[in-house]
């Protein structure tokens, strides 16, 4: 990431507001023109007092001149104020709106990346948040300086610059020698510093993430009495990022210490040349305030190079990540245009092998016909590839090899959000957003009516744990138990009503009552649907009119329970060790 393609990448979120542009470009040119005005008063002010003394006039002359001088620095003030308010002002709402633009546009072009962008170790949840917050923030921070800051100090050193060689061909030329040797220890302070900014984005990345992983694993930490290791890990980045912003500042304050001194042999030098100049006789002595203080104009921008060459690297080096997200079209999901009018939910797995981006092969030549209306049950030891298939037959990922086919068409044609509209996945742990529970129980279909709405509580066997909360629907999703949340997912389902049912271990997380309940409500709402189920539970796949055996990533063994258990082979060894689980002689004995 250069400077021009910074601006040439933030270029289509300033072009709507480019007459607010114009405006603050126009207030910076004002603004740097008033910066020079005490200058040439000052000037004028010393040579009318030198021609004063000399002449020997009243003292009413001197007072008339100090009024003209008070008025037009209490006017330049005035309009300077002015002029700095309205950089300011509309140089935030540059930043303001800017910031919004693409905060928005960030959020939308991740929404539509495919899981496999997720997936990459470089996009983590952390990673991510940071390269987002710290990109917009930098990027429009970049944007506002360039307004109220860059912009205005170097033209008003290049307004300075003219008007000392304006004023002395000679004395201007000792300014312009003396800049680009100023110029190039602020360059080399801000190259010095380069390296280390890009060191600290890394640690604040992986601080970020070390953070978010400490929350999201506080139960595991807990219970292993693992703080101290936890905490040490941290102090260790944080350490390892203290120590570079130190080193920082060190190179700061040499740098700055030896800019200072070159500016201090400019203005020693500029003194003596304009003070010859008025021995001479070739200059009035006002001359002398005149060059001293357009000099001072003059470097002040390169004073803050530094600072500003070193928010613009931090802008470039975040805006480098930010738009790396931005700009990850190849990670877009692929969409048909394929739309029939109604799915029957025929899938067609013809010699289908996946490898997940973090180099793992899920599966390899699998080969597996699931048949509309009925229920097909994915069995395997974990690792086996069950979850990888769900994830197929929903688009979340594309096959390395092979074709998917549904009802005849290649999944690929399908458009996307219709297969998703018509497809129904329960998870072994699905998400509750923060919010109430009608709201989450509605994120199966938003336009659903409240009657609706509570009708799939009921059959989801959660509506009467619902009501007993003070806030009933109104209360917080959050507050519900692990179980509780499983059955709004199922909730969500009736309310969405797909053809096509997803379960991956739908009741892995809940009691035995709270089982029998779901199972009784998704025996309900199997009927007539094409049903992919993913269950070690015996109650859930002995049910199941086609049972496909999983290992390793392969298809060993199909049929129905009966064919495939007198095989003899992977079924039968995880249906007995799983009935020996259950210590059913003990069971049966004790049942009424």
């Amino acid at each position: 990431m250069t400077l021009f393609k910074l601006f040439k990448s933030i270029a289509p979120y300033v072009r709507p507001y480019k007459w607010l542009v114009a405006f603050a470009l126009l207030l910076t040119f004002v603004g740097a023109l008033t910066a020079q005005v005490n200058a040439y008063v000052l000037q004028y002010t010393v040579n009318s007092i030198a021609t004063l003394l000399e002449q020997q006039k009243p003292l009413a002359d001197g007072l008339s001149l100090v009024a003209l001088i008070s008025a037009i620095l209490l006017g330049k003030e005035v309009l300077s104020i002015l002029v700095t308010f309205g950089q300011k002002f509309f140089g935030e709402k540059i930043r303001i709106l800017i910031s919004k633009d693409l905060a928005q546009q960030v959020i939308e072009k991740v929404l539509t990346y495919r899981l496999a962008f997720f997936a990459d170790d470089e996009s983590g949840s952390g990673k991510l948040q940071t390269r987002i917050d710290q990109g917009v923030s930098s990027i429009v921070r970049t944007v506002q300086s360039f307004f109220i800051e860059i912009f205005p100090l170097f033209t008003s050193a290049l307004v300075a610059l003219i008007g000392m060689l304006n004023a002395n061909l000679f004395v201007g030329l000792v300014a312009l020698a003396i800049i680009p040797v100023y110029f190039f220890v602020s360059l080399q302070q801000a190259k010095r510093l380069k390296g280390w900014r890009r060191e600290i984005r890394s640690y604040r990345e992986n601080k970020s993430g070390g953070i978010i992983n400490i929350l999201e694993s506080i139960n595991v930490i807990k219970s292993f009495n693992r703080e101290d290791i936890e905490a040490k890990k941290q102090f260790e980045l944080q350490t390892a990022l203290t120590d570079t912003q130190m080193k920082t500042r060190s190179t700061n304050f040499k740098y700055d210490g030896l800019k200072t001194f070159i500016e201090q042999i400019g203005i020693v030098i500029i003194i003596i040349l304009t003070a010859y100049l008025v021995l001479a006789g070739k200059m009035q002595i006002g001359a002398i305030m005149l060059h001293i203080m357009l000099f001072n104009n003059v470097t002040a921008p390169i004073r803050q190079l530094h600072r500003i060459y070193g928010e613009v690297n931090d802008a470039l080096i975040y805006a480098e990540g930010f738009f790396d997200i931005m700009n990850a079209d190849h990670q877009v999901e692929q969409s048909g245009d394929y739309r029939p009018t109604n799915i029957l939910g025929k899938f067609e797995l013809k010699n289908v092998a996946f490898t997940y981006p973090n180099g793992t092969q899920a599966l390899s030549g699998v080969d597996m016909t699931i048949l509309p209306n009925r229920i097909t049950a994915l069995v395997g030891l974990s690792g086996a590839g069950k979850s990888t298939v769900v994830n197929l037959l929903d688009k979340f990922y594309e096959p390395d090899s092979g074709e998917i086919l549904l009802d005849g068409v290649s999944l690929s044609d399908y458009d996307t959000r219709y297969l998703r509209e018509n497809i129904g996945l329960v998870l072994q742990k699905n998400h509750i957003f923060s919010g109430t529970i009608a709201e989450n129980i509605l994120y199966g279909n938003p336009q659903a009516s409240y009657e609706e709405m509570v009708d799939a509580a009921k059959q989801a066997y959660i509506h009467e744990e619902i009501i007993r909360h003070a806030d009933g629907y109104n209360a917080s999703a959050l507050l519900l138990s692990g179980g509780q949340q499983q059955r709004i997912a199922i909730a969500r389902l009736f309310l969405k009503k797909p053809p096509i049912i997803f379960l991956d271990e739908p009741t892995a997380s809940l009691d035995a009552v709270a089982t029998e309940q779901i199972k009784n409500s998704l025996d309900a709402i199997k009927k007539d649907r094409t049903v992919i189920m993913i269950s070690h539970s015996i109650s859930q796949f002995v049910d199941a009119e086609m049972i496909y055996v999983l290992k390793e990533g392969q298809v060993v063994e199909h049929g129905t329970h009966e064919e495939v258990y007198g095989q003899d082979g992977t079924y039968t060894e995880i249906f007995d060790s799983a009935v020996r689980s259950l210590n059913v002689e003990k069971i049966s004995s004790s049942l009424r």
